[in-house]
């Protein structure tokens, strides 16, 4: 009897052991991927990493992680002046597969999210004095641009300083947004001298997106444009 309470003892203290180990490895390894993915620019900031699956000794082993997820918040997206926050990104990798050192990582699937706030979304925007012929005649500053906020499923609505400039269908096509179906006022049309009350569509292209994952849909919210990501094949380190 003593005997099997000491053999039966001992397996749950080296499973502990083995346990811990691999919990400590896994920090280790979690750390190291957020270093190596913000020194490869797939991100503006370091962010948090999570490797989930256990073992994770024997994925190592494998060189192929099942399941990473990575979030960050505050992070930029866009290139030169066009960059803008995006807020509570999100990631889920599937099928990782790592170098020894953790210097390459190539993603076999990945999807992802985050929200632009529509105050920022509003600087992606052309100033009025490009949207609006003879802009100028409603006395608006030169670098005005339109005010966005949410306009309903699928849309956005608009004013161009007090003038209220009403909704738009917002959609996407690779990695460009555009906001079309806008219309001036009366009154604003009225001052401006323009026949046409319509406004040419606007769009502009996201750079630099996280993870190295593409835009696949747009949706406007009441809090913001939230954005979907996804991507294979995709090349994460290195």
């Amino acid at each position: 009897m003593r005997g099997w309470l000491k053999t039966t003892i001992g397996l749950v203290v080296l499973s502990g052991v083995l346990v811990g180990a691999d919990r400590i490895a896994v920090g280790v390894a979690e750390d190291e991927a957020a270093d190596q993915i913000l020194r490869s620019g797939r991100m503006s900031q370091k962010p948090e990493v999570s490797i989930e699956g256990f073992p994770f000794l024997t994925q190592v082993v494998s060189r192929k992680l099942d399941d990473v997820r990575i979030s960050s918040d505050g992070l930029t997206v866009g290139e030169g002046k066009d960059k803008v926050a995006l807020h509570g990104f999100r990631a889920e990798l599937s099928g990782v597969e790592v170098s020894g050192n953790m210097s390459s990582a190539t993603v076999d699937r990945g999807t992802g999210s985050g929200l632009i706030s529509y105050a920022d979304l509003s600087r992606l925007m052309p100033p009025a004095s490009e949207l609006v012929p003879n802009a100028g005649r409603l006395s608006l500053g030169g670098n005005t641009r339109l005010s966005l906020s949410y306009g309903g499923p699928g849309k956005v609505k608009a004013s161009l300083g007090p003038f209220p400039v009403g909704e738009a269908a917002v959609r996407s096509e690779g990695n460009t947004v555009t906001v079309d179906g806008f219309r001036l006022s009366a009154m604003a049309t009225l001052l401006a001298g323009v026949a046409d009350q319509s406004l040419d569509p606007v769009s502009f292209t996201l750079a630099a997106l996280p993870a190295g994952l593409n835009l696949s849909s747009v949706t406007p919210q009441e809090d913001g444009l939230r954005l979907a990501f996804d991507g294979k094949g995709v090349k994460l380190i290195g």
